[in-house]
């Protein structure tokens, strides 16, 4: 006989420094020069088996041409089909385990990253994808953390939930985890996001095939390997780094295809949705489909703005990652008089942020992830130069010799329907429209429509009628919406996120809306004095 059992109460994992000094920095250090000097050979991972295929790719730092981490082996259509198959296997066992022994599998996990794994899983992540020690950090391990240990308590919540019972009867609710298996595509951006999209549906009991972005399987292989050694079974989540084209047909066109978990771009999201409408009669379940597909994200200036906290925002809202946040600050509409008193400043600030290789730790910006990236932001800022629509008032300077290189960008569009006012670049490139005084609500309007995206937006104001103003009039225009703060940095357990529109189904990551997409639940009615007479009281009498 047993009691009733609670998980830990989930806290947010404090954030380390790595200031001069600290043992911390000292460990993430040696961790960088480890991981730098190896050669990793990633396998595909089907059932705790490693499978090579020889369809290698080199995986090198984004910010060090000459910088090789290892290979990574490709997988294809039979290697997909082999992953679910041993998925739904998988399955069998895990869904039939008690909750608690998976709840511990994944608090196993956060403890493990929170010590002995911390450094591991951040240097990797800092040499994979380009990104300085604070960005790693609050990505690689505190996010990761918070999404496992709330990941567990926001499970028990929904458990908790179960229906009244009358008289005679007892009602409950059995939750179910998803019949068939879940397919997660992770981008390259953040490991905590391949950690939430595969991680979450197998905690409450799904089958998982997982494609990682092939810029970030080093840090997804590790991340998978952190898991195994928490406790996960093998074939509950499947490894499968790979062809994108081959995976996504064999897992959409399987009948026990059951649901999608992506992060990605909006026209790769609609393309997969259009071909689960197109496959929906030969499923055995109508699929879950959730997807976070970036955003246009905005910061709106009031002319009572605070002129120090907007530049801070700005250029840490923009500039952070190199830009390569769906959340990142990429537009900002600000009043005459505001722009006065922090254009020059802005400019300068902009101008000073030191960029270079992660593993400097002076560094606040580093490289974008790739050539097609690097590619696609530069035409924006060539373009921008070239344009009397706009003007490349900071940086605005690049280079793909050493690495891909791009310095922080500050466009100042003189018309609000100029293309980086608009498109998502997904790069270190902010535009500034400057706007009248006296139109600040015909400028939330502009706010508004610009975009097909609602993934994040911020309003400075110091006046309430103008925050109030601004909540009100953008309140479709983002679904994690920020007061006098910066767009970005989202924290599990107090800002669940997503966005609707074109920017994704706005399941809310790292809360309980997101799990229960994963859940299935069965009502069940006992009846514990069944009635044994036909007759109703009501027939006793013409």
């Amino acid at each position: 006989m047993s009691g009733t059992i609670r998980v830990p109460p989930a806290v947010n994992e404090p954030v380390h420094s790595y200031a001069p000094g600290t043992p911390e920095r000292a460990e993430l250090k040696a961790a960088l020069r480890a991981i730098a000097d190896q050669d990793a050979d990633i396998p595909v991972i089907i059932g705790g088996e490693e499978i090579r295929t020889g369809r290698t790719h080199p995986i090198r730092a984004p910010h060090d041409h000459g910088l090789r981490l290892g290979v990574w082996h490709e997988a294809g259509a039979e290697e997909a089909r082999r992953a679910i198959a041993n998925t739904l296997e998988a399955r069998r066992e895990w869904a039939s385990w008690p909750w608690e022994d998976r709840a511990a599998v994944f608090l196993r996990a956060a403890e493990l990253l929170s010590t002995s794994w911390r450094s591991t899983l951040n240097a990797a992540t800092m040499l994979n994808q380009s990104k300085n020690a604070f960005q790693a950090e609050i990505d690689s391990a505190c996010e990761i953390i918070d999404f496992f240990r709330f990941g567990v308590q926001f499970a028990q919540g929904i458990f908790d939930h179960q229906p009244v019972s009358e008289k005679g009867v007892w009602n409950r609710i059995e939750y179910r985890p998803l019949e068939g298996f879940v397919y997660a595509v992770s981008p390259f951006n953040f490991t905590a996001i391949g950690a939430n999209l595969a991680g979450t549906p197998a905690m409450v009991g799904c089958g998982v095939l997982w494609k990682p972005s092939k810029h970030a399987v080093l840090s997804g292989y590790y991340t998978y390997r952190l898991l195994e050694e928490a406790g996960l079974p093998p074939g509950v989540i499947n490894f499968v780094p790979g062809d994108p084209v081959a995976i996504t047909a064999a897992a959409m066109d399987h009948p026990d295809f059951a649901g999608l978990h992506f992060t990605g771009s909006t026209s790769v999201f609609q393309s997969l949705w259009t071909t689960v409408g197109r496959n929906i009669a030969r499923y055995r379940t109508y699929p879950r489909l959730v997807g976070e597909t970036g955003g246009k994200d905005f910061i709106v200036a009031h002319p009572s703005a605070d002129p120090a906290a907007l530049r801070t925002a700005i250029v840490r809202g923009s500039f952070e990652y190199q830009g390569q946040k769906c959340s990142a600050a990429s537009r900002a509409y600000i009043p005459a008089s505001v722009w006065r008193e922090i254009g020059d400043d802005l400019v300068d600030e902009t101008d000073a942020l030191a960029m270079g290789d992660p593993m400097d730790f002076r560094n606040f910006v580093n490289a974008v992830i790739d050539e097609g990236g690097f590619d696609s932001i530069t035409g924006y800022i060539d373009r921008a130069a070239a344009s009397p629509d706009a003007e490349v008032i900071a940086g605005g300077r690049y280079s793909a010799a050493d690495g891909f290189f791009i310095r922080p960008t500050l466009v100042r569009a003189k018309r609000p329907d100029h293309e980086t006012m608009c498109d998502e670049i997904f790069g270190p490139v902010m535009s500034v429209h400057v706007y009248p005084d006296n139109a600040w609500s015909e400028t939330l309007d502009v706010v508004d429509s610009t975009s097909p995206y609602a993934l994040t937006g911020a309003v400075f104001s110091q006046e309430r009628a103008g925050l109030r103003e601004a909540l009100d009039r953008l309140r479709n225009a983002a679904g994690n919406f920020y007061v006098n703060d910066k767009p970005t940095g989202a924290v599990v357990g107090q800002q669940p996120f997503g966005g609707a529109r074109a920017s994704g189904t706005n399941d809310k990551a790292g809360s309980a809306y997101n799990i229960m997409r994963w859940l299935s639940p069965r009502t069940i009615k006992e009846n514990l004095v069944p009635p044994r007479s036909v007759a109703y009281p009501f027939m006793g009498e013409e």
